[in-house]
């Protein structure tokens, strides 16, 4: 008689992707970037919560491999005393994506792509130092900054609408989200792209 124990064997189910969806309501199939410069830097992973523990951290760029809903959320935790609330910052993404699909009844994350790729900015400005003459120069953005700067000014121009004022911070981020979508002069993201455009323009 033998005295091995047989172990019983793990069914191997495959995940289907498709039925993964943000926050259990929004599907991550179909969603197109369309700037062929940003296509790797906006992860589209497909995930339930946009929750990593930051294990990106200690990899150089691993931020470009961090679903971008994430790095919403993240950004909004940042300045000041809302810094580590991910909770916090989970919600009010969570509301305005429902925000946003009740005025327009698209997916919210392509609403979300759009407006990153209409808020980034193509051209800025760096200082160089020449004979001890400091004088600014026109530089080409990395792909990377400039998902970085679009993300800054959508949680920048949420914040600013918000603060002082009778509209929550969910109504603020929809808003912004979906003016940046429509590449509307109103959008404070896109008055700061065209403001850092503007200048390099001049530096030329």
């Amino acid at each position: 008689m033998s005295n091995q124990i047989k172990i019983p064997e793990i069914d191997k189910v495959g995940s289907d992707l498709s039925n993964i969806k943000l926050l259990d309501r929004w599907s991550w199939e179909g969603i197109e970037i369309k700037d062929p410069s940003l296509k790797k830097y906006i992860s589209l992973k497909p995930t339930y919560l946009p929750h990593s523990g930051g294990r990106h951290e200690h990899k150089r760029f691993g931020k470009a491999e961090v679903n971008i809903v994430e790095r919403l959320i993240n950004r909004l935790m940042y300045p000041g005393k809302n810094g580590g609330k991910k909770m916090m910052a989970y919600n009010i993404v969570r509301n305005a994506f429902d925000i946003i699909y009740l005025e327009t009844k698209e997916n919210p994350i392509q609403v979300f792509v759009r407006a990153i790729e209409n808020a980034a900015p193509r051209e800025e400005t760096t200082r160089i130092m020449y004979g001890g003459i400091v004088y600014r120069v026109s530089v080409d953005v990395s792909s990377q900054r400039r998902v970085d700067l679009a993300l800054r000014f959508i949680t920048e121009g949420a914040r600013e609408c918000a603060f002082g004022s009778s509209k929550s911070i969910e109504q603020c981020l929809a808003e912004e989200i979906l003016l940046a979508a429509k590449n509307d002069p109103q959008s404070y993201s896109i008055k700061q792209k065209e403001e850092i455009e503007r200048i390099a323009l001049s530096s030329r």
